[in-house]
């Protein structure tokens, strides 16, 4: 599947009233088509994992093709500088916990989740205590010492009052709370 495909089908399902929608939920409307997750699922299963297709996907700009490009990303294939080049981007929380799932299946992302807790940026920040939240039931090789390393972390930043990131720290320490 191609990238033109896949901006054609996007055409196809753009529907502005699902735009105006996402926008009550706190979701970026800008460069947004309004089609569904779902929807966005199917496209993925027929791509499968194609590293190419994600980085044309998210140069795009559009914002369900940057979803769709953290799910079809194969996370083998993911460098450091990629995902500091796309945390630069985030714009959107949605945008933020689709991509942080294909993060956290890299090499990196204790790394990066250290890295960027402290960061200005609201969706970097919150990216950081997404990728917390996801490892603390996804890594199923972490140690509970790998889990309450974030502890401090989590309670550095607890005083963020940005609501995008005061509810992924919220997330984080719930999900390291019930994993330990």
């Amino acid at each position: 599947m191609t990238s033109e495909e896949v901006l054609a089908e996007f055409r196809s399902h753009a529907n502005p009233d699902n735009v105006a929608g996402m926008a009550r939920y706190g979701i970026a409307s800008t460069n947004t088509l309004g089609i569904s997750i779902p929807t966005l699922r199917a496209i993925a299963k027929r791509a499968g994992r194609d590293d190419a297709l994600a980085q044309q996907l998210w140069q795009s700009g559009i914002h369900e093709a940057r979803i769709l490009a953290g799910m079809v990303d194969d996370p083998s294939k993911v460098t450091k500088r990629q995902m500091d080049r796309w945390a630069k981007d985030f714009d959107s929380w949605d945008v933020v916990d689709g991509v942080c799932d294909l993060f956290v299946k890299t090499p990196y992302a204790y790394e990066k989740a250290h890295a960027w807790s402290s960061h200005k940026k609201e969706y970097v920040k919150r990216a950081a205590f997404t990728m917390i939240a996801y490892l603390t039931y996804r890594d199923k090789k972490a140690t509970d010492a790998d889990i309450l390393q974030f502890l401090p972390v989590i309670r550095r930043e607890a005083g963020d009052e940005r609501n995008f990131v005061k509810k992924a720290v919220n997330w984080a320490l719930r999900k390291s709370a019930s994993a330990t």
